[in-house]
């Protein structure tokens, strides 16, 4: 099968097609044949080093696809069910291996490009917007990268729950794009100081949550775009990680809360998997959430697809295509 490798950390040339034997699966695992492969930042993460795994190694967190064999004792999956998953390194590759407990059944109501796009970056959202922080109907939260792939899903689904979304983009286009996407207002962070426009639309309060997938360069002004005992939810690198910061200054901003999540610890079993999963094809099948699929790559040109991303040239999910 064709699969996309590294040996060494680097740049986008370090990802090298590779022809590799078809994996089979073993006890309490399942053979999928990839409909779809998910692209995310956590794999530019892994590529580069910033998140060390053993190497060599095949990239790729989340696909999507047919089951076609199962092994010993599994009874969650049988051969032809469709799959999808988001824990698993290999995705980035016509066949992979997982663990049926570490996979949810899709609906018919979703299609492979769907579920590759969404099950990282939907199953984020989903802990962002309904378990992370106790939001009522009424609050107002600032969300960057509000076009991105988290972005999007995130801020529609909290426009459903009932909140106020300022969007943070970097573009017109961008902007627009938010707008359509669940904010009620958005900021170009490239012609204006976002801070002083979140207070601006907050009477000067600042809002109680900043979702922040951004890094080093969007940190400052999440800080200080949070009111008296708001929380920053960092969660995300993509200009770079945040420096250290001396829990004094959180005091001073207002006894401020920071938090660095990961997807992996609000879906340590299968059950909680299960759960998520079922909010998030819901809230995409009763058309709450809409999917953008806005970029689509041929497998073996993964490395373009880096290039894409790391330089903010996407909108929405991007997926790789077998």
């Amino acid at each position: 099968m064709l699969a996309i490798r590294i040996s060494a950390n680097g740049g986008p040339e370090a990802l090298t097609p590779t022809d590799i034997p078809t994996p089979s699966p073993g006890p309490g695992e399942i053979l999928i044949r990839h409909g779809a492969c998910g692209l995310n930042y956590i794999d530019i993460y892994q590529r580069s080093g910033l998140y060390p795994m053993p190497l060599p190694a095949t990239l790729g967190l989340e696909g999507a696809g047919v089951v076609i064999a199962v092994g010993e004792g599994v009874d969650r999956f049988k051969i032809g069910d469709r799959a999808a998953y988001c824990s698993t390194l290999g995705g980035y590759a016509e066949f992979n291996v997982v663990k049926a407990d570490r996979a949810v059944r899709v609906p018919k109501t979703i299609s492979d490009d769907v579920a590759a796009a969404v099950m990282l970056k939907g199953l984020t959202a989903e802990f962002l917007a309904r378990r992370i922080w106790p939001l009522v109907a009424g609050d107002t939260v600032l969300v960057h990268a509000a076009a991105g792939g988290v972005g999007l899903i995130l801020c529609q689904w909290l426009n459903h729950l009932g909140i106020r979304v300022i969007g943070a983009v970097g573009s017109a286009e961008k902007m627009s794009l938010a707008l359509d996407h669940g904010c009620a207002e958005a900021i170009n962070y490239r012609e204006e100081d976002v801070a002083a426009r979140v207070r601006s639309l907050t009477g000067g309060a600042g809002v109680p949550v900043v979702y922040d997938s951004v890094g080093a360069a969007t940190f400052d002004a999440s800080l200080a775009s949070l009111r008296r005992r708001g929380l920053l939810i960092s969660f995300g690198n993509a200009s770079g990680p945040v420096p250290a910061i001396a829990p004094l200054r959180l005091s001073q901003g207002g006894s401020l809360f920071l938090t660095r999540p990961t997807l992996f610890d609000y879906i340590p079993d299968t059950q909680s998997l299960d759960d998520a999963a079922d909010a998030l094809f819901s809230v995409i099948t009763e058309g709450a959430v809409k999917v953008l699929i806005a970029q689509r790559f041929a497998l073996a040109d993964a490395a373009k697809s880096h290039i894409a991303l790391s330089a903010r040239e996407t909108v929405g999910a991007t997926i790789l295509i077998p």
